[in-house]
């Protein structure tokens, strides 16, 4: 069953378009349809009745507001790599995000690398999936066409923050991990594989189920030597859980 979002604020004149590539096949387009929104926003003008500093607090307070109502998608997304499995009461694109925080938190202090803007990075790494929900390797989205889309709800929530120095700083962790572009960036990455396998290996156990799909996608990929000892240790529980099944 869907899950039912409840509507945006008010404040914002929404105007809801879908943004599907003509290169998307049919079928991703059908699926993904409802979670391609992309926003066109516009502020109603403020009060003329508030001037001043209370003027500036009332629209900071509104636009921050209709952010945090919008990223509340993030909590009742599923992941949907999960749900192509069957998996019920699969976790949410918050919940992965929440538990790669924790990673970045736990971490021991590694050389030249701030551990407060990995756990930054975490936080927003999936953000732009309120909008676009969980595109997954099987819905057959180029990458290119996943980062474009991404990109441009990311843009799109940012102004319904309105701007400023707090949008910046999220467009930007943003796309150092897009990019890949910086040890932190690299090691929040592994985070995002090792949570999935560490979920992964949850499901197996929970379920019953063989999810090697996750495992061998991710084989060989990490790029951080804590990332790759992490790994290594779900893979080894994981390997002697199946070494002791009953037959």
């Amino acid at each position: 069953m869907a899950t039912a979002h409840p509507p945006l604020p008010p404040r914002l004149l929404l105007h809801r378009r879908l943004s599907i590539s003509p290169s998307l096949p049919p079928s991703v387009s059908s699926k993904h349809c409802s979670s391609r929104r992309i926003l066109t926003v516009r502020s109603i003008a403020a009060d003329p009745r508030s001037n001043g500093d209370d003027s500036i607090s009332s629209s900071s307070s509104s636009s921050a507001i209709d952010f945090l109502t919008l990223c509340r998608r993030l909590k009742t997304t599923k992941r949907r790599g999960w749900l192509n499995h069957g998996i019920k009461g699969a976790e949410s694109i918050a919940d992965h995000m929440y538990r790669m925080s924790i990673m970045a938190l736990i971490a021991s202090d590694l050389p030249d690398v701030n551990r407060e803007r990995c756990i930054k990075i975490a936080i927003v790494h999936d953000i732009a999936e309120a909008i676009v929900g969980d595109i997954t390797p099987s819905d057959g989205v180029p990458k290119a066409e996943k980062s474009r889309l991404e990109q441009e709800a990311l843009d799109e929530m940012c102004k319904v923050l309105g701007g400023g120095m707090r949008a910046e700083e999220i467009k930007e962790l943003w796309t150092e991990y897009e990019n890949n572009s910086s040890i932190e960036a690299s090691l929040v990455k592994d985070f995002d594989k090792v949570e999935m396998i560490l979920q992964a290996l949850e499901y197996e156990s929970e379920h019953g189920k063989v999810l090697d799909e996750f495992f061998l996608s991710t084989a060989g990929k990490f790029q951080t030597d804590l990332g790759k000892s992490w790994a290594a240790e779900v893979t080894s529980r994981r390997n002697m859980r199946l070494n002791n099944r009953p037959r």
